[in-house]
C-alpha cells in the first residue's frame, strides 16, 4: 500500500510538471498572436490595402459617395407639353423613368453619382407649357416685375445637409424668379453651393455669380456643368464627367 501512494504520488509530480510546461508554452506564443491580431486591426481601421491603387476618378466618385448622406440636390424643372416644336421638345428628356425636364434629368444623373436626396422646386402658380415662346416671354414679364413667385415646397431640414446641387434653366440670361424665391427663403451659410444648368445657347450667363451675391455666407463653386436642349442625348455623359472631376 505505502508503495502504491509513493508511485502515485511521483505521478502526480510528474503530471503537474507537465501540466505547467505547458501553460507556460502556450504563454509565450499569446503575444504573438495578440501582436498580430492589433496589427491586423490598426489596418483596417487605417483602410484595407490594395495591390490596384483606383483611379482618380474612381476615387472621387466613392468619396462623394459616402458622403450622400449629407448630398441634397434640388432643381427647378418645367417640362414643356409633348406634341409641341422640336425647340420645345428641348425642355424634356426620355429616360427610363419616363419623359422628364431636362433639369431634372441632370438631377437624376448627379443623384446616381453622389447620392443624395431629391428636391423639386415648384410654384403655385402655374406657368404656360404649350410652347418655349409663351414661356420665356411669361419669364421675361416676370423679371421686369422682380416677381417672388411663390413656392409650393418647401426644404424642412436643410441643417441636415452641407453640399447642395442646385439645378434651373437659364431663362432671359438670368435666373429664373422662383429660384430668387428660393434663395431668399433660405440660409445657406456654411454649405456648399455646386450650380447645374440647363440653357438655350447662354449657357450659365452670369447666374452664378447672382448665386453667390445672394449667399455671401455658402462657398458656391464656380464651375457649373451647362447642358444645351439640343445636347440632351448627350447630357448623362457630359453630367457624369463633370460631377465626377467635381472636388467637395
Amino acid at each position: 500500500m505505502n508503495y502504491k501512494k509513493k508511485i502515485n504520488k511521483r505521478l502526480a509530480v510528474v503530471l503537474a510538471a507537465i501540466l505547467t510546461m505547458s501553460l507556460a508554452a502556450c504563454s509565450s506564443e499569446t503575444p504573438d498572436e495578440s501582436g498580430a491580431d492589433a496589427e491586423s486591426s490598426q489596418s483596417n481601421m487605417a483602410g484595407s490595402v490594395q495591390t490596384d491603387e483606383p483611379s482618380s476618378e474612381e476615387s472621387s466618385a466613392s468619396t462623394a459617395s459616402d458622403g450622400g448622406q449629407n448630398i441634397l440636390i434640388a432643381y427647378f424643372s418645367l417640362p414643356l407639353n409633348d406634341g409641341v416644336d422640336t425647340v420645345a421638345r428641348a425642355s424634356r428628356k426620355e429616360s427610363d423613368d419616363g419623359s422628364l425636364g431636362n433639369v431634372r434629368f441632370m438631377a437624376n444623373v448627379i443623384q446616381e453619382n453622389v447620392g443624395g436626396d431629391l428636391f423639386s422646386i415648384e410654384t403655385v402658380q402655374e406657368y404656360p407649357m404649350d410652347s418655349m415662346d409663351d414661356l420665356l416671354e411669361f419669364a421675361y414679364e416676370e423679371k421686369a416685375e422682380n416677381a417672388r413667385p411663390e413656392l409650393s415646397t418647401h426644404i424642412d431640414n436643410l441643417d441636415d445637409y452641407d453640399v447642395v446641387f442646385i439645378g434651373y434653366p437659364n431663362w432671359n440670361a438670368d435666373l429664373p424668379m422662383p429660384m430668387y424665391t428660393f434663395f431668399e427663403e433660405y440660409d445657406f451659410s456654411g454649405k456648399t453651393i455646386i450650380p447645374f444648368v440647363a440653357h438655350g445657347g447662354s449657357g450659365a450667363s452670369r447666374t452664378v455669380d447672382t448665386i453667390a451675391e445672394l449667399e455671401p455666407d455658402a462657398t458656391v463653386i464656380d464651375d457649373p456643368v451647362t447642358v444645351y436642349w439640343d445636347e440632351l442625348d448627350d447630357a448623362e455623359s457630359i453630367v457624369t464627367e463633370w460631377v465626377q472631376n467635381l472636388e467637395f
